[in-house]
């Protein structure tokens, strides 16, 4: 299965998200590591290899842009991939995102823990991220996401 020792780290700052997400994608067959909040979640990722970073935007300390642009600055060749999971659809926010090197940007509230597995599967698989079946919000693509280089 694609999912066999892929190393995911999810920086979530609310519990309940964060620990059913993480029982969802351990299921899956992820090896996953997660952080509360951005210092601790940015601290773990300089430290480490990942195959995907699962970020999100409103985080307590360094936001999920900040631990973007701290990581792409430390590490501008990493292979990373990174999706924002966030429940902001602001524009702004999600271009910056893109500007900084994420990949995708989910919104929370319109997947379910199994749709983010899929969303996480596809995107290692190289295909972009809010491209499976599921139902986006209905003001706009909840994924919009850029071309994506394959090494």
């Amino acid at each position: 299965m694609a999912s066999q020792n892929k190393k995911l780290l999810l920086i979530e700052d609310e519990d309940f998200i964060r620990d059913l997400y993480v029982r969802e994608l351990v299921k899956a067959g992820f090896e996953v590591k997660s952080a509360p909040d951005g210092n601790s979640g940015l601290n773990i990722l300089l430290s480490e290899k990942f195959d995907l970073l699962l970020l999100d935007i409103m985080l307590p300390g360094l936001n999920g842009l900040q631990v973007l642009k701290e990581f792409k600055a430390k590490n501008p060749n990493s292979n990373t991939i990174v999706v924002l999971l966030t429940n902001l659809g602001q524009e702004a926010v999600i271009k910056e995102g893109f500007e900084l090197g994420a990949q995708a940007y989910l919104i929370k509230g319109s997947y379910t823990p199994d749709q983010i597995v899929n969303e996480v599967k596809n995107a290692l698989n190289g295909q972009p991220a809010g491209n499976s079946s599921t139902t986006a919000s209905p003001t706009s693509d909840p994924a919009t996401v850029l071309p994506q280089t394959n090494k």
